[in-house]
Parts: C-alpha cells; structure tokens; sequence
C-alpha cells in the first residue's frame, strides 16, 4: 500500500481507502461488511470513510460495531463522518450546516460509530441557507473541542471553499483541510480545472469517490443492465440517467480493449487512472463483495503501465479532459 498526504496537512492517508456508501446497513450484511473492513485492513487500507446519511445512519451503526469487535489500535486507521443529510428524521434543523446541526449531528454520529472523535468531518454539501461564516465557526469549535481532527467539506464549489478559507483565515480559524469531489475518466472538470487554484493556493487534499463511476467503468453494463448492480436501486435514478447512456457504453468498450491490452481489469485500469493525478489524495472503493475489494485493492499495480501515450489514448476515448486556462 501506498500512503499519501492529505494536502498539506501530516495526517496520511492510504492510497485506497474504503467506503460504506449503498453497501454498509443497506445492500450487504453485516458479516460482509466485516469481511470487506477486515480484507481492506490487512491490506494496508487505513482509512474508513461514511456519513451520518448513509442508510439513515445504519452505516455507521455497523462500522462503529465492526470497529469495536475488532479493537485495532485507534491509531493505526482513520474514520470519517459527513453532516448535511442527517440520518433517520429530517426535522427542520436536522439537516444542513447550521451550527446546532453540526453539533448535534457530529456527537449523533460519535455515537453511531462508538468513538470519541471522528478524524475527518466533512460538510456534506454546500447549504445555501447557512451562512458559510457560521458553518466555518461551528468546524474550527468541533474541531478545536476534539470531537474532529481535520474538517472539509464534500461537492462544494471552488468559491465556495475559498469562502471558507478566507473567512478562516481572517479570523484566524482551522480552515478546510480537504474536500471529497466525484472523480473519474468521465467527470473531471472539478479536479482538474475547477480545484487547480485550491490545490496551489491552500494545499487542499481529495479523497474522491466514485473511481468507476457507480460501477459503469467496470464494464458490468457493457452488454447488459445488471439487476444486482447500483444503478438497479430505486433511490440512485438520477445518476443511471445521467451515466448510463449509449456514449458512455461506446466509451466503456475502448477503454475495456486497453485494459485487455495492458493486461488487466477495466476496473482496476479507472481507479489506477485516478491515482495518476497528484492532487488524488485517496481513491475510496465501494464493493459488496470480498473477490471485488481483493482484486482492486492490487490497482496500485497497473498505476506504471499508464504511459504518456496510454494516458493520450484514454482521453482521446473520453473526450472529458477539459481545457485548462490556470497555470
């Protein structure tokens, strides 16, 4: 495994973290989760990502279960939690980035996870109805009273980030330390355009989701729609709109040649891809189960193969690499 950096932060993150998204309390039993928390452990993974919406708070119901059977030195992994959502009611101040919601969400979560303190906490998403300033005051007093360690912030704008840096720094608070954006060959306007000036000027870390983009660059859907795949499920109708249409399943078969080509999985070829961009922190896998988690987690394997010239192919295939103005 290798460990990277969160920005410009100390803390180190493994190179490929796992996720509880759709799996954890919902799509996997208990025991799975297990399985897969244990296979990701040993294989040097060291950071556990979830959020108080996942499964209505049932993800971090059976993490915090798992992680106390299996008593690991609390030093040796790291574990997120994300507000916005909230988890089984959605109250009014029960959601958002209010200051009452982020205390009360962030302790709620501690709970669900039976740990003392989180060591990432991330503002889910952007809420138009909190000022920014009261969200950045709110971070800096949860992380200042130790229930948190580093704080960011999830699918916010570049402006909105720089918002709260500014502000932080103004008024000589802890700023955001890294910010967790949707990444993969089919959307990269965010990491690689939108962030540059973020990256330059605050030293911001990623830990990106969606590596496969829900699972369409594992090549599952080339030739059919799988009935056990995420895009079956009910609640994800606007991301299978948004990805699985016939381009993209075009796109899908070229880069499945190249994968072929270099010898390995399409799948592993997507995440190895994102590994490639230095600004990636950690790359978060998603899998329900434990042949899936093994087999990706060796993806640090084919980062090598991916040549100036393979990288050239892959966007030429894409046609998403978007034209960047910023030094």
């Amino acid at each position: 495994m290798e460990y990277r950096r969160l920005g410009k932060s100390g803390l180190k993150v493994s190179a490929l973290s796992l996720g509880s998204w759709l799996t954890f309390g919902q799509q996997i039993e208990d025991k799975v989760a297990e399985e897969l928390m244990d296979i990701a452990y040993e294989g040097g993974v060291n950071f556990f990502d979830n959020a108080e919406g996942y499964a209505g708070g049932k993800s971090e119901v059976v993490m915090g279960k798992i992680l106390k059977k299996k008593n690991w030195d609390r030093s040796s992994y790291i574990v997120s939690s994300k507000i916005f959502f909230g988890a089984e009611e959605k109250k009014p101040n029960m959601i958002g980035l209010s200051k009452k919601h982020l205390f009360e969400g962030t302790h709620n979560a501690l709970k669900r996870l039976q740990l003392d303190y989180v060591d990432l906490i991330y503002c889910h998403r952007p809420d138009k109805e909190t000022p920014i300033e009261e969200t950045v005051w709110a971070m800096h007093q949860l992380v200042q009273s130790g229930k948190a360690l580093y704080w960011g912030t999830s699918e916010w704008s570049a402006l909105e980030i720089m918002q709260a840096h500014y502000f932080a720094e103004k008024n000589h608070l802890v700023p955001p330390v890294m910010e967790q954006p949707q990444y993969n060959m089919l959307w990269r306007d965010k990491m690689e355009m939108e962030f540059l000036l973020l990256f330059r000027d605050f030293g911001m870390g990623t830990t990106i989701w969606s590596p496969m983009a829900s699972g369409l660059l594992s090549g599952k859907y080339n030739n059919a729609d799988p009935k056990d795949a995420r895009f079956s499920m009910d609640n994800l109708e606007w991301l299978r709109n948004r990805l699985l249409v016939e381009s993209n399943i075009h796109k899908v078969k070229l880069l499945q040649a190249i994968a072929e080509r270099l010898n390995t999985s399409l799948a592993k070829l997507a995440i190895a891809w994102c590994l490639k961009n230095p600004h990636v922190s950690t790359v978060i896998l998603g899998a329900s189960k434990a042949v899936q988690l093994k087999e990706n987690l060796t993806a640090l394997e084919v980062v090598p193969l991916l040549t100036n010239e393979v990288m050239e192919e892959i966007d030429q295939i894409t046609g998403t690499k978007p034209e960047v103005i910023i030094p």
